[in-house]
Order: C-alpha cells, then sequence, then structure tokens
C-alpha cells in the first residue's frame, strides 16, 4: 500500500550521529584529503546542527587516534588499508521460500580495511558515546561478512553488484570496536577464516534464522517502524489520527518516532532534544545522584515485578547499583514505601503483568510512530491499569494540574481511551505512584472520563506543536544548562554558562 499522500523523505536537520564523521573519514580515507582540510569541509556542512559539527569534529580525530594506535600495535604484522567497496555475503535460492525471497543479503556497516595481499581484513563498528558491548552473534556476523563478503557497490533499490576488485577472501579477519565520542577501542575477535566460520554458524546464524521467523509471522511495532514502508498498511502499530492533536504541517517531513520524554526535552531546549535524544550524544560527565538513585530504584522494582512478587515481602538491599553506600539508603526507603503500594500485592494469579512493555501507535498527520514505556501494565477485573511510577526529593507544586507536570499521564490517558490496550474501559485506569523518603502519594486517571480526554488532548498537543514546526532545534539557553549532556558542544550554552 503507498502512503498517501507521498512519504517525505526531507530532513530540515541531520538526525544521524555518524553521517558527518562517515563523510569526514571517507575523505580522509578515500579521497586523499590531509585532516584539516576534511575538518574545515566538515565544519562548512549546513545540513546539520552546529552542536552536531562540533561533535563531529571531535569524534573524527577520536577514530584517527583509536585507529592510529591500533595500528601501531599491531606492527611488524600486515598493514590494512582503507577500502571502500562494500563486502557482501548473498545467497541465490533456487526457488522464492516462504516469505517470497530468492536472494538474501547480508552486509555489517562500518569502515573497512584490507591488506595489500587480501590476506587480512578489518571491519570496525563504530559507536556514537563509548564502545558499545556486542552480543556473540553481532562479532560472528561481522566477521562472516568480513570473511566471506564479496567487494560490491550498492545500487538504488537494487542488488549489489560485485565490483571485481581483491575478490580473493583473507586468511584473517579482525572485529574492533570503537568509540567515536571518547576514542575507546577493542579488539572484539582475531580470528582465522576457519573460525570465523565456526562462530558463524554457531551464533549467528540461529539468531538470523530467528529474525527472519519473526518478521515473516509477526509484527513488533517500535521505533523501527520509522523506516518500514509497509507502516501505513500494517497491522501494527494502530494508527490513530490526530493523536498527537497537531495538523498535518505545511512542509511535510520525513517521518520520525517521539516519545513523552522527547516532546518534554524539546519544550526546554530544542538544541537538547535533538543532540541527546536524536542524536544520543553523551558527555562523559557523571550523571546525577537523583537521575541514578531514580534508575537504580526502578531497576529493582523491575526485577520484583518481573518475577511476579509483591514487593510487600521483600527484603530491602543493602546494595544497588550504581549508588553509593551513603545514596543506597533514601534508595533503600523509597522502595519500603511502594511496599506498601505495591499493586501485585494481593493481585488474583490469572490477571497479566507486564513489566515495561512498549506501547506504540501511529499519528498519520504527523507521520510519526508515538511511543511510550509504561512501567507496569497489569490487568484488573476486566481492565487494564496503567502504572507510572516515580522517585521524588519533594512533593509536586499542588498549583499545577497533574497531567501537565507528568505528561506521560496524558498519552496513556489518550492511548487508552483510543482502545489501543483493549479490556473494558470504564474498569480501565492510569496510576501515578510517587515516592519519597518519607512517604508515598498514588493518584488515579479514568480514560474513559470525557474531561480527562479533552485535558489530555491539550497537553499533549501544546508539547507536540511546537515540536512538529521546529526544523532548526536552536538552542534556549538558560539554568538547564548547567549538567546538560551535550553542554560540552553547544556554544550558546557555553555562553551563557560562562557569563553565570
Amino acid at each position: 500500500m503507498q502512503q498517501s499522500p507521498p512519504r517525505s523523505r526531507r530532513k530540515p536537520v541531520q538526525d544521524f550521529s555518524l553521517a558527518p564523521v562517515m563523510s569526514a573519514l571517507d575523505a580522509i580515507e578515500h579521497g586523499g584529503a590531509g585532516v584539516d582540510d576534511a575538518l574545515r569541509q566538515l565544519r562548512r556542512r549546513h545540513d546539520c546542527h552546529p552542536s552536531h559539527l562540533a561533535w563531529a569534529a571531535e569524534a573524527v580525530q577520536n577514530v584517527l587516534a583509536a585507529r592510529a594506535e591500533h595500528v601501531a600495535h599491531h606492527l611488524p604484522g600486515p598493514g590494512a588499508l582503507p577500502t571502500e567497496d562494500i563486502w557482501v555475503a548473498a545467497a541465490e535460492l533456487a526457488t522464492p521460500d516462504a516469505r517470497g525471497a530468492v536472494r538474501y543479503e547480508r552486509t555489517a556497516w562500518g569502515r573497512r580495511y584490507a591488506s595489500a595481499d587480501g590476506r587480512l581484513r578489518e571491519i570496525w563498528l563504530l559507536s556514537v558515546n563509548s564502545v558499545k558491548d556486542r552480543t556473540a552473534a553481532e562479532i560472528a556476523e561481522a566477521a562472516a561478512v568480513a570473511v566471506t563478503g564479496v567487494p560490491s557497490v550498492a545500487g538504488f533499490g537494487e542488488p549489489y553488484r560485485p565490483t571485481g576488485a581483491g575478490a580473493m577472501l583473507p586468511e584473517q579477519v579482525r572485529v574492533v570496536a570503537v568509540g567515536c565520542g571518547d576514542g575507546s577501542r577493542r579488539v572484539l575477535a582475531d580470528w582465522d577464516a576457519e573460525e570465523a566460520v565456526r562462530q558463524y554458524t554457531r551464533h549467528a546464524k540461529p539468531a538470523l534464522a530467528r529474525v527472519i521467523d519473526l518478521r515473516a509471522n509477526q509484527t513488533s511495532p517500535g521505533s523501527a517502524c520509522v523506516n518500514c514502508e509497509g507502516l501505513p498498511s500494517c497491522s501494527q502499530p494502530p494508527t490513530i489520527p490526530l493523536l498527537l492533536g497537531v495538523n498535518r504541517p505545511r512542509r511535510v517531513r520525513r517521518r520520525r518516532s517521539v516519545s513523552v520524554s522527547d516532546l518534554r526535552t524539546h519544550a526546554t531546549c530544542p538544541a537538547k532534544y535533538h543532540l541527546t535524544r536524536v542524536l544520543h550524544l553523551k558527555s562523559a560527565e557523571p550523571e546525577s545522584a537523583a537521575i541514578r538513585r531514580g534508575r537504580a530504584v526502578d531497576a529493582w522494582l523491575n526485577e520484583q515485578h518481573r518475577v511476579r512478587h509483591s514487593c510487600r515481602a521483600a527484603l530491602l538491599p543493602d546494595v544497588l547499583p550504581g549508588l553509593t553506600t551513603e545514596e543506597t539508603g533514601p534508595a533503600a526507603r523509597m522502595i519500603a514505601e511502594h511496599a506498601a503500594v505495591c499493586p501485585l500485592d494481593g493481585l488474583p494469579e490469572d490477571e497479566q503483568v507486564e513489566v515495561q512493555p512498549r506501547r506504540t501507535a501511529y499519528d498519520p498527520e504527523l507521520d510519526a510512530v508515538v511511543i511510550a514505556d509504561p512501567d507496569l501494565l497489569y490487568t484488573d477485573a476486566g481492565g487494564w491499569v496503567w502504572r507510572e511510577t516515580k522517585t521524588a526529593a519533594s512533593r509536586p507544586w499542588e498549583g499545577r494540574p497533574l497531567m501537565e507536570s507528568f505528561p506521560q499521564l496524558a498519552l496513556a490517558v489518550l492511548l487508552m481511551s483510543a482502545g489501543v490496550l483493549g479490556g473494558d474501559p470504564r474498569r480501565s485506569r492510569i496510576e501515578l505512584e510517587l515516592l519519597y523518603e518519607d512517604g508515598s502519594a498514588c493518584e488515579e486517571l479514568c480514560p474513559a472520563d470525557p474531561g480527562t480526554v479533552e485535558e489530555a488532548r491539550r497537553v499533549i498537543a501544546a508539547l507536540a506543536g511546537p515540536w512538529a514546526a521546529d526544523e532548526t532545534c536552536t538552542a534556549t539557553p538558560g539554568h538547564g544548562c548547567t549538567g546538560c549532556e551535550a553542554l560540552r558542544w553547544c556554544g550558546p550554552g557555553l555562553g551563557h554558562t560562562a557569563g553565570s
């Protein structure tokens, strides 16, 4: 089914973190540009946010430094030089399979290097911030593609075409991970060709088979729906016109995903939203104690709820990951406050419980995939209950409407009133649990109440309207600059904090 009107591909500002990094590295490694020239060219780009370019310039130098250290460490062995061709492992089928496919192509995205004699290949897997942990299947697949892949070029919407260059398969492969944000580097695999094939057969091949089966037989709605051409005709996620309460903009843009956290961050500072929520840039500065405490409490509660245990009888933790001894005390007291109001206490065994499930909906007016991750969903006598649990150092201001203080509740109202969860709407409700060191509070909202739904629409539309119309993500310096994860690369923010 063709999307109507046709789907836009327009990006007012680049939303792929590594796009300028890869372009600059291409200029250096394949175009013969010097580092200084490539960085000057990088800073002149007009399709990226200025802070994105500031980060990218650092990232390029971090990758180059990591590459130089890697080469020096592995001398005097065979050196690996940049290669521009993509390595493609393709399988042709004599007849279409159950999915209708006659050809499968496997590639591994990253930087590619090969020795002059073709005996060694390296593939570098880039992460935005630090080196990312990779599964055994990911590592084995990257190694297998590097070992068995044929140098090829892509045609838009067409199969890859072999170039005929460097077609000899290597004897050795390395998979190297590098963090663009801090230059961290780790060799994930250093195998001969036979070992790479063994690791692929053991780890990657079963994982690929599961992925193919999953995609053939069921849907898994989420942020990946942004890139799916079949979304308009798919049964999931459910389509809810004007879910965000904003009409189609005059200039349509590429499909995006959005959550309430995204909208709240954009309302605070559009630049912070773009850098931290879209590009996922993160400085090395430590997080605040309140953020770490909230995460630790959340993780402990989730673990209890996943095994279907009421928290009332649970032993309070003496240690919580990520917290100091002094910080564990306040967090444990919040957990104790939760135990008194845990919704699983006394819940019948035949009721359903889902811990931090993802719920997704599609707003066709904005071509936006709307994502929500409730802390807990459970059924109660035929209705669904959506529960949000928040830790806080102080009580919220009583003069502010509840859904303005916690707009995730407003989105929950809209999704439940639209029937996304199912169940009896008259028996369904939304619960907010607030945890303090010295007490707790619980509030309820009814998604079947017309007044509540109308207020929820107003709250979400007020947040979504500026987000939908914004094409520049301009910084709005203020008190929020202190502690911002993207401050390092934000000129207006640095100017504000220096002036303060």
